[in-house]
């Protein structure tokens, strides 16, 4: 059994205290930075946080090998058992595993509508009762215009709720708009309910909240993701 306060002690605390609970049932939440911050990192820790409580999750992988998203989860799990020294971490470590499905598609030998129907295939004829879809690596550049309202519905159908990543990158503009928006995610801001913005700093990387449903939005977090241990930790006052 997982200890308790793993899970209450986990910065994930925070960041639902700055969001009003997090995304929620039905919501899409992403994860936006350059390539490179630390967007992987993120999502791996927000779903070992739902693997400790018990919840299912399935990770969606658009990159073109999987091994490297289960290298993410054994080091960010290493990381926070030494950090909490967690007692039969082996025996944890095999528990919450069972609860996680790795599925791996091309973006762009597969239609959205195709990924979706393989998600519900899992979590209804495979009998997986995911709370959350984790979708690393999908180029949103390449998105149809209503691919992520797909996803939102999907969300909302099946109960669970939706992360993404989005690599920015120079397009000889500005990447973010007046109100922090990424320019690259500004047609689909009316789909997404939780946007989180990550930009590295000498120390570690920031974490801002530009978008939190219809709340003004937190802004700049007391949450730092650790470029040493690519663990999320709470900023010290």
């Amino acid at each position: 059994m997982i200890k308790k306060h793993l899970i209450t002690r986990s910065p994930l605390r925070v960041f639902e205290d700055a969001t009003h609970g997090g995304p929620g049932k039905g919501a899409v939440a992403v994860l936006a930075s350059p390539k490179g911050v630390g967007k992987t990192a993120c999502l791996v820790h927000i779903a070992t946080d739902k693997l400790f409580q018990g919840k299912s999750i399935i990770h969606v992988s658009y990159a073109s090998r999987v091994d490297y998203i289960i290298t993410w989860y054994e080091d960010i799990f290493k990381e926070i058992a030494k950090n909490h020294r967690l007692r039969d971490a082996v025996a944890v470590h095999d528990e919450i595993i069972k609860n996680r499905v790795i599925m791996n598609f091309k973006q762009d030998g597969m239609k959205t509508e195709q990924v979706l129907r393989s998600l519900e295939a899992m979590i209804t004829g495979g009998r997986f009762n995911a709370e959350a879809v984790i979708v690393d690596g999908y180029d949103f550049a390449l998105a149809e215009p209503d691919d992520l309202q797909r996803f939102k519905d999907f969300a909302g159908r099946m109960n669970l709720e939706i992360w993404f990543s989005a690599s920015l990158r120079e397009t000889g503009g500005d990447m973010f708009g007046p109100d922090g928006t990424p320019v690259l995610l500004a047609a689909h801001t009316g789909q997404i309910d939780v946007l989180v913005t990550l930009e590295a700093k000498p120390e570690a990387v920031e974490i801002r909240v530009v978008k939190d449903h219809a709340h003004p939005p937190a802004g700049i977090l007391p949450l730092k993701l650790d470029p040493k241990t690519l663990l999320l930790i709470v900023q010290e006052k």
